[in-house]
Order: C-alpha cells, then structure tokens, then sequence
C-alpha cells in the first residue's frame, strides 16, 4: 500500500493544553496554516494554505482513498483536523500512529524526546526553535502598541519567521519517517492497532457533562473560598492569609513554635495540639477547609466541554508505555475522589440550585461535598443511562493465575472474599470467624493491607504505604516485617514466580531467550533479547501476544550482590530518559499490570461488538452511556456476562465484574 505521512500547523483561539484538541478543533476560527507530507518516502512537500495554496487534488483524494495508509505523529489530531478541513469524518482504520508506535516499543512521547532517545541526528531531530514559532503564529497574541494592537499574528508581519516555520513543519515529517524506521524491527500488532482505532472512537465519542452542577459547584467553590480568606484576614490582620509564608510567620508568633511546613498531615497535627488559642485554632481549619476548596476538576471540565454539553479526549492510549495501560488527560478520570455523600440526588439538586447554607447544613463541609460530587458531572445522555462494571481484585487474580497459587484461585473461582482468605491464611484463622461483628474481623485489614502492599515484592516500606488507615501505626517494624513473612508463607509460588520472572529475564539478557510456564495451562511467558544493529531490546511476550519492550538491557551487579538489570526509560521523578533498574518483583508488576489491561481491552472491543458503547474507562472500569431497550438490571447483566467470558489466552483465569446503572457516574 501506499503510504502518506503528514504534519500540519494548525491556529484556533482555544487554548489546547485546556481545553482539549477536540474543543480546539471545533473553533469556529480554527484552520490548517501548513501541511507538510512525503508520500512514499519522497521529498517533503509543504503546502502554505494560509498563504491560499491549495492542497493537491490527489492529497485530497488520498485521505479518504483505502489503498493509501496516512500516518503522523501523535495522528489523531490530524485525522481531526483533516476531517474538520473536509467536513466528514475520516475512515480511522486508515491511519497509522508513529507515537503509539514508539509508546509500544518502550519510547518516550513527543517527537523530540523519542528522536533523542533513538539516537537520531540533529538534522532528523525538531527545530529548537518550533515553540516560538508555534507561540507566534498559532496561538492569539496580546494587542499592544508596537504590534497596532492586532491579537493574531499572520505569516506578513514576520514573513522571515514563516518561512522558518515552514522548515519547521517539513522537518517533523522527516523526523517522524526516521522514528518510523528506527522502530521498523519492532511492529505494532494489528491488535493493538485495532485497539487504537477503538479508542480514538471512544475518545471521539465522549462522556456527557451535567454544566449545571459544574456552574454550581464553581459558584459554591469561590464563595466558600472567599467566606474563608475574609474570615482568616479578619482573624489574623494577613494582606493574603493563603499565603504558606505570612502564614508560617503568624503562627510561630503566635504558638512560639517553628512551623516547619503547612502540608496536610502538618496541619492534621497541629490542629490536635492542646494549648491552642481559639484565634490559632480557627485559622488551622481554615487552612484545612482551604485544602479542600479546590474546584480544578470543574475548572478542567468547563474548559473541555465542547458546544454539545460532551467532553472528549478523556484517554490516552498507551499513556503508561510500560504495560500499556490508559492515562487520563484533561479531567483526569483515573484520579478523581470517591462518593460518600447520601443522598447523592439531593446534594446534586442543592448544588444546581446553589443553595449554599441548605448544602452546609446538611452535608456539612462544602468543600468535601464538593470534592466528592465532581464524579457525578459526568451523566448519561438524554433518555439514556449509564452502566458501570469494573473487574473485581483484577490484579490479584491475575498474579494468581500466572503464579498458579492454587487457594487464591479457588477463592476467586468461589465466594472472592480474598482479603478475608489472606488474613485466614496468614493468623490460621477459620475465615467463618472474619466477619463483622466477631473480634477476629480485625485480621481482616491486617491481610487487606498486605495483599494491596506485596503482591511485587514489596515489604515494610510498601505495609506502611499501603496503610492509608493507620491502623499498623503503633505496630512496630518488627511486627509489620512479621506480616510480611507471614504472607510470603501463605504465597510461595508467588514468591517463586518473582523469582522466576527476574531469572528469565537475565537468561535472556545473556543469552537471547527464556521462558517462564503458567501452570496448568499449557502457557508460557517468553523472555526474548534482540540486539541486532541499532536494536537492542529485553521484549516479554504476554499471554495475549502482546509484548513488554524495555531498550538497551545490561546485567550489572546491585547492592546485595545480585544480578541487576537495568534499562533505559523515563525517569517518572525527573521525567528524563535514563538508565533504570527493575528487578524480579517489578517486572511481575509490569506483566501482571499488563495482563490486567489486556482483559479490559477484550472487555471494551466485546462490549463495543455488542452495541455498549463505552464512553471512557478507569482502569479496570468501563461506564457506558446507552439507551435502555429493556429492564436496566438484565443490562447490567449482559455487560457483566461479556467483561467475564473466558478469554482464549488465558485459559483458567477466574474474572468477576460488578456494576450498577444509574443517570450519573458515581463510585458505588
């Protein structure tokens, strides 16, 4: 087939990093100022269409033509914007993304980034000076006297600057063919191309917003605010009480003690300290009820929304290049605070009404109610409802299974209650006494907490971490370090499988190829090594046939006098490419987080296969947004029926989802 590969520049008013490429595009200023493309690897073209060149007739034709396959970097906007140019939708299975293609192969995103961490030249590298042409001619610019006091820059007030840009635009699609031939060895599979395709859909697709709630909460947001900073100057005599610094200064002087820092927990602290004046007393709540007051989340979704009330672009496919799995963007939905408050319908209904004492009275603090509700903005739309399931545990049933810990197994396949059957294993409790009511239900979060804390390898660090209750607070080290041997003994082929999995993959450094069986199943993880030319990779091959890729492997020694592996990546403090080490625990991390992804994608494609449109997805969540066409709990039913059905790759695996349906999302 032939293949085009493009880049375009593109204006629109609409601030992108806000509001999202699909309100971007739908501007009603929005246009494409350059398109730069090569087809078939010929030399780059560059239209100037702001200039009023025209694209070619055969370009045209080519973007709907099935014979030709469209590719670029990070391609859904420009299959968004081509489709906007064109006024239809744009057959998606036509595209090739070379992004995703280096997401998959264990790269960076951003053009830039993976070019570096290939190793390209300069000369196949972004101009460093793209930003400040795009700052310039893509974005609106501030009136002022020099520049006649216009808000838009044009290719005629900096025609040497333009033709910079046109450099600029042609050198991305050179870069983006290059990156495209470094990953050559390393082919994106046609699952997960399909997988992309369904995304991009559902991404297209988007989730209704309730803006009503949203004004509300935004309203109700920045009077409490308000309320709290006239009440703290008052108190204090402050010119910006939220100031950390004016702050810290006033309670020292007040208090005679040093205030170190004013975080969460710091507070939390102070606030229970005997001796406090009433003075020093409000003002800690009022820092803490200002923590709280945040309305970000409302703020993203009224900057998102597009003109239908619908909010788009929610996922990023292969977010997590590691294992796969999504990233939220924009609103971010994989991180949004969970729902507490009764009844949710009322509290909704006070918000839109912005009846702010009836919601304090009520609910008490309005921050927090706040918090809380920002889950139910997002509504089924008119006459439809929403139908939510997520995975029960998916990530301990999957080490289970690839472990082939028999009892796990056993408890998924029957009642599941696997924190209850850890800490009946670890105390040699009868799990009958673990239950409300009885003293022994106690062990139940002592074996919540390690099943959540060491399934990779984790230990006293990870207990504590994971103890978001404190209930181990007063237990020593020693104890919890107790805790951890006691499940490490109820789980030895969990042990032995990080064991295994590091030792494959060292073999496999070394020698080109391991294996690690799942047992029972007739399966094996394969750990292969290319080092051919330019490529050098460790790939983990998954049950689904999809593979982990981490570049430029090495065996080193660590600390404890063991083999280390190490890799390159993405440094998530520094965010910098670098040297990285993994060890047994960690890779079991990756395969088993993996794994669990690769059970939701088959979920989505089979539920979309069904007519359930999903609509966006949190993990091991879907929430679709249909139209009833019959008794919503035989729904429910059916969408819980299709995220279980056995999966031909993974023979054995016990899956359970549960759900709800209602008119608004919520955390059941």
């Amino acid at each position: 087939m032939d293949k085009l590969s493009a880049d375009i520049e593109t204006y629109s008013s609409v601030p992108i990093a806000k509001a999202g490429a699909y309100k971007y595009i739908q501007s009603p200023d929005f246009e494409i100022l350059l398109c730069a493309f090569s087809l078939n690897r010929a030399q780059v073209q560059v239209v100037d269409l702001a200039q009023g060149e025209p694209l070619p007739k055969w370009f045209l034709e080519a973007l709907i033509d099935p014979e030709v396959t469209k590719g670029a970097y990070n391609s859904m906007f420009e299959w968004l914007s081509f489709s906007r140019h064109l006024g239809r939708e744009l057959p998606i299975e036509q595209w090739r993304c070379t992004m995703i293609h280096g997401l998959y192969a264990g790269f960076p995103a951003g053009l830039s980034a993976v070019g570096k961490a290939l190793g390209l030249p300069e000369d196949a590298q972004k101009l460093r000076t793209g930003k400040a042409l795009i700052n310039y001619f893509c974005v609106p610019c501030r009136p002022t006297k020099s520049n006649g006091g216009r808000t838009r820059n044009y290719p005629k007030h900096d025609p040497q600057k333009w033709e910079l840009f046109k450099e600029y635009n042609a050198q991305d699609v050179v870069t983006e063919m290059a990156v495209e031939d470094a990953l050559r060895g390393i082919p994106v599979p046609e699952a997960v191309q399909h997988e992309w395709e369904t995304d991009m859909r559902i991404n297209a697709r988007g989730v209704g917003v309730d803006m009503d709630l949203v004004r509300g909460a935004l309203d109700l947001g920045n009077r409490v605010r308000t309320s709290l900073l006239n009440e703290a100057g008052e108190i204090s005599g402050l010119d910006n009480p939220n100031s950390i610094a004016q702050l810290s200064e006033w309670l020292e002087e007040e208090t005679g003690e040093e205030v170190v820092d004013l975080r969460k927990d710091t507070v939390a602290r102070m606030l229970g300290r005997d001796g406090n004046s009433a003075e020093v007393q409000r003002m800690l709540e009022i820092r803490q009820e200002l923590g709280k007051t945040s309305t970000k989340k409302y703020d993203a979704i009224e900057a998102a929304v597009c003109d239908d009330g619908r909010v788009r672009g929610l996922l990023q496919f292969y977010g997590a290049n590691r294992t796969g799995r999504w990233a939220g963007r924009l609103v971010q939905v994989q991180n949004l605070p969970r729902t507490y408050t009764e009844p949710l319908d009322l509290a909704r209904d006070l918000i839109k009404q912005r009846k702010l004492d009836h919601l304090r009275i009520l609910f008490g603090s309005v921050p927090d109610t706040l918090s809380q509700l920002i889950r139910t903005a997002f509504v089924a739309a008119p006459g439809n409802i929403l139908i939510d399931a997520d995975f029960s545990a998916i990530e301990a049933r999957v080490i289970s299974w690839l472990a082939g810990e028999e009892w796990r197994l056993e408890v998924f396949r029957t009642h599941g209650k696997i924190y209850e059957a850890s800490a009946s294993q670890m105390f040699g409790v009868p799990i009958e006494k673990i239950k409300k009511g009885n003293p022994e239900y106690a062990l139940r979060q002592r074996g919540k907490v390690a099943e959540l804390a060491l399934g990779y390898q984790g230990g006293v660090s990870a207990m504590r971490a994971m103890d978001v209750g404190g209930l181990l607070a007063d237990l020593p080290d020693e104890e919890v370090a107790e805790l951890v041997t006691r499940w490490r003994q109820t789980n030895p082929k969990i042990n032995q499988l990080w064991s295994n999995v590091e030792d494959a993959a060292v073999q496999a450094i070394r020698t080109g190829n391991a294996y690690v069986p799942i047992a029972g199943t007739g399966i094996v993880l394969q750990f292969f090594r290319c080092c051919d030319g330019s490529d050098d990779y460790l790939a983990i091959i998954l049950p689904s046939g999809r593979a982990l890729f981490y570049v430029q492997p090495e065996i080193g020694v660590n600390r404890w006098g063991r083999p280390s592996i190490t890799y390159l990546g993405i440094n998530q403090k520094n965010k910098k490419w670098e040297k990285l080490e993994t060890y047994g625990g960690k890779l079991t991390e990756n395969i088993v987080q993996a794994v669990a992804r690769d059970c939701l994608s088959c979920a989505i494609t089979n539920l979309e296969q069904h007519g359930l449109p999903v609509v966006f997805h949190i993990h091991d969540e879907v929430v679709i947004d249909v139209a009833p066409t019959g008794d919503p709990a035989k729904m429910l039913e059916q969408v819980e029926q299709l995220m279980t059905e056995p999966l031909p790759w993974a023979p054995g695996l016990p899956l359970n989802a549960d759900g709800w349906v209602g008119e608004f999302f919520k955390k059941d």
